[in-house]
């Protein structure tokens, strides 16, 4: 088939399929290299439909596409979509039983599911694995992909096994799909997946249809602002805060007004959230104030404005939020209101994800006493970050850095529990079975506690008496539940590692850690400066934004953002109202010693910094330390002044 014979089929599907008559930038392109078994990389400005390049390349595919995405809310809203369209799409999450994830994959089997979404972590799964290693998989599609490299914004450590993914399963190619990538992480992630530069589609970052606006506002004045700009917009629009406290205040504050606002946080049930998602859909609601927990892969092309309460964390997020504005192609504003005084609050994130030398040390120490004499350690993950102090992220970036130091090699994950309930009696269940069957299930029927309906599988005492691996125990089950025979239920997923003893007591492995940590806290606080300086900008801001992204083709003068207009942004800093003297800063800090005496736990001197200012680490509470007075105390200040305090106080 000619070039042109195969543009013309695939634009007859694009019009059959989805009622779109022509494509947009960069889409053909992408779809021809991934029919034609090229891996690519698709980068296109957010809602400019990086979507589309799966979803149409894989109705072209002869076996499933297996697409990862980074949140429930934009998997569940991409599978709507799909499903009115009448493409064979489903998902397996964690918001699904135990028949619901069996249905799905019996579909795949059978070849009547397209298009297979799940996140990242779902390869964890024991059985979702073994379910992966008995089908044919087209191509893996990567959402959000910029997570994969430790140069972008939003680094998830998961993302750093997908290469390893697709060895494991033989997956033959990869489509990666952002809207923000910098040359960096663009490099970084053709590097990982061994893309070449031809089949590489970047079309513009620069749209001419958002006016930039960057307000410097002093603290006090903010909800004044944002009252008296919203009542000057018409449409739909969204606030974005850093806090869930600030979200619910500030939607009061709106309402309070006569704006019909409601706020959006990751603290919120899901129920209510799916409600207030819906009701801004359909214009029920006109001002979203939300944490960033909004956003993502929400399909609205007619939101007119979005309005940053709060600096954002970094360039990258900016961009990412503002493009969730007129993505109908019509002119949408975008302000921030912008001063220095919620840095301390994203910087304090930033600080409270690197882990304390002691506490690295004490990983080690908890994988060195725990593997035993094959060399096997097993973990569970919320268990281990109490155990050693470490936030589960932080936690994951260091279990994935000590793979990649030959350290640990992922073996396998699994449930440590297994239950199931029976659907059939016994004697009905074995009699559908040959004698050598029926008498394998038998043994898992004597090695099961059964509590009324349920039963605790023990799979230790089933190994030691018939000696059959694990895998071969956990397909039975499978079996049983796709025949509608039981109904299996798992929990407390349990990793297996491979621990390389030698590398973890040789190398001064515990300082390497530290130190690439302190060099990703370096980079992020850099990430924050190069945002203030963004927004301080005496040039346009919408060129500067495009090349920060690699696009030199944005016009050197925009003439629809604040700089343009003429008015350049020094964003103003309110004095710390917390003033406390050395006398009450040694009384907390001393509060602080006593309470933890008697644990057994020497407090290092960032403890006490994040201590005052009122972070969030799993020491904390587990000792309980919310009740002392000065847990908090010094919340508005930087990271970095607390720290200076701290020592001026040990001068003395």
């Amino acid at each position: 088939m000619s070039d042109r014979q195969e543009h013309s089929r695939l634009s007859l599907q694009l019009l059959h399929h989805f009622g779109f008559e022509s494509f947009r930038e960069g889409q053909l392109a992408t779809i021809q290299q991934v029919i034609d078994g090229h891996s690519s990389l698709a980068i296109f400005p957010t809602g400019s439909g990086k979507s589309l390049c799966y979803q149409l390349s894989a109705i072209n595919l002869p076996h499933v596409t297996l697409v990862i995405s980074p949140l429930l809310a934009l998997i569940q809203d991409q599978l709507i979509f799909l499903k009115s369209k009448g493409i064979q799409a489903e998902s397996i999450d964690s918001s699904m039983t135990p028949q619901q994830i069996q249905t799905v994959m019996q579909l795949v089997k059978q070849g009547q599911c397209k298009i297979l979404m799940v996140s990242v972590e779902r390869f964890k799964n024991e059985r979702f694995r073994q379910f992966l290693s008995q089908i044919t998989v087209s191509q893996l599609v990567v959402d959000e992909a910029h997570c994969i490299s430790e140069w972008g914004h939003n680094f998830r450590p998961d993302y750093l096994k997908i290469p390893q993914i697709c060895r494991t399963f033989s997956i033959p190619q990869v489509l990666l799909l952002t809207a923000t990538a910098t040359k960096k992480v663009k490099l970084d992630m053709c590097a990982r997946f061994n893309i070449e530069p031809q089949h590489v589609v970047q079309t513009g970052f620069y749209r001419s249809n958002l006016n930039l606006q960057i307000e410097p506002v002093e603290q006090a004045n903010k909800n004044d602002v944002l009252v008296n700009n919203i009542s000057h917009l018409t449409g739909c629009g969204i606030v974005y805060v850093t806090l869930q406290q600030t979200a619910v205040h500030v939607a009061d504050h709106l309402k309070a007004a006569g704006i019909n606002a409601s706020a959006y946080h990751a603290g919120m049930d899901t129920e209510s959230r799916q409600m207030i998602q819906q009701q801004f859909m359909s214009n029920q609601v006109q001002v979203i104030v939300a944490t960033i927990a909004f956003g993502m892969g929400i399909d609205k092309s007619d939101i007119r404005f979005v309005i940053h309460y709060d600096i954002p964390k970094s360039i990258e997020n900016y961009s990412q939020e503002i493009g969730r504005a007129g993505r109908d192609g019509q002119p949408s504003t975008c302000i921030t209101l912008a001063n220095l005084d919620g840095l301390n609050t994203i910087e304090n994130f930033v600080y409270a994800d690197t882990p304390d030398l002691q506490d690295i040390q004490t990983l080690l120490n908890i994988i060195r006493h725990e593997t035993d004499q094959t060399g096997k350690w097993e973990m569970q993950e919320l268990a281990l970050s109490k155990a050693c102090n470490i936030k589960s992220l932080p936690l994951k970036t260091l279990l994935v850095q000590l793979e990649l130091h030959n350290i640990l090699e992922p073996s396998f994950a699994y449930f440590a529990d297994f239950k199931y309930q029976l659907l059939v009696e016994k004697s009905e269940l074995l009699s559908r079975f040959n004698r050598s069957r029926a008498a394998f299930l038998q043994q898992i029927f004597q090695h099961t506690q059964f509590k009324k309906v349920w039963g605790q599988l023990d799979f230790d005492g089933l190994h030691q008496a018939t000696q059959e691996p694990r895998a071969k125990i956990v397909a039975a089950l499978e079996y049983l539940a796709e025949q509608d025979l039981i109904i299996l239920e798992t929990k407390k997923m349990t990793q297996v590692f491979h621990v390389n003893m030698v590398n973890l007591v040789e190398h001064a492995i515990a300082e390497q850690m530290q130190r690439y940590f302190k060099d990703k806290e370096v980079k992020e606080i850099q990430r924050i400066a190069q945002l203030v300086r963004f927004f301080e900008l005496e040039s346009c801001l919408s060129n500067n934004l495009a090349r920060y992204f690699d696009d030199k083709n944005a016009p050197i003068h925009c003439h629809h953002c604040s700089v343009c207009d003429g008015r350049t942004a020094k964003l103003p800093i309110t004095q710390i109202k917390q003033v406390i003297d050395d006398a009450k800063l040694r009384q907390y800090i001393d509060e602080l010693k006593q309470h933890v005496a008697s644990k057994n736990i020497t407090l290092t001197h960032t403890t006490i910094i994040k201590f005052l200012a009122g972070m969030s680490v799993p020491i904390f509470a587990r000792l309980k330390v919310n009740n002392l007075a000065g847990h908090g105390a010094l919340n508005e200040w930087r990271y970095q002044d607390i720290a200076n305090a701290i020592n001026t106080l040990e001068d003395k």
